[in-house]
């Protein structure tokens, strides 16, 4: 496989960064040993190796949907700062 070279003065502009020449060197040997790793990784035989997920016995984990009783209208209410009669008052949010 071909070394890939990465203009990392480009990238350094795209992400709005400001290099020195050192940071620009050491960067781009660092991201050519990264894609050397890469193309090494690429090189192995992964044939036999089950990818994760792939069973089929796998199914979530959820508890039972089950109604259950709710708040009664005095409960609710009873810490409202303000009321009228069974309604929550409000203050106006749209014009």
């Amino acid at each position: 496989m071909a070394a890939v070279e990465i203009d990392v003065a480009y990238v350094a502009e795209l992400a709005r960064l400001r290099l020195t020449p050192e940071e620009t060197q050491a960067f781009q040997r660092q991201l050519g040993d990264v894609l050397a790793y890469v193309a090494k990784l690429r090189e192995l035989d992964v044939s036999g190796v089950s990818l994760e997920g792939e069973e089929e016995s796998c199914e979530n984990r959820l508890r039972a949907d089950i109604p259950r009783p709710g708040l009664g209208q005095d409960v609710a209410l009873a810490n409202s700062p303000q009321r009228i009669k069974d309604f929550f008052i409000v203050p106006k949010i749209v014009e």
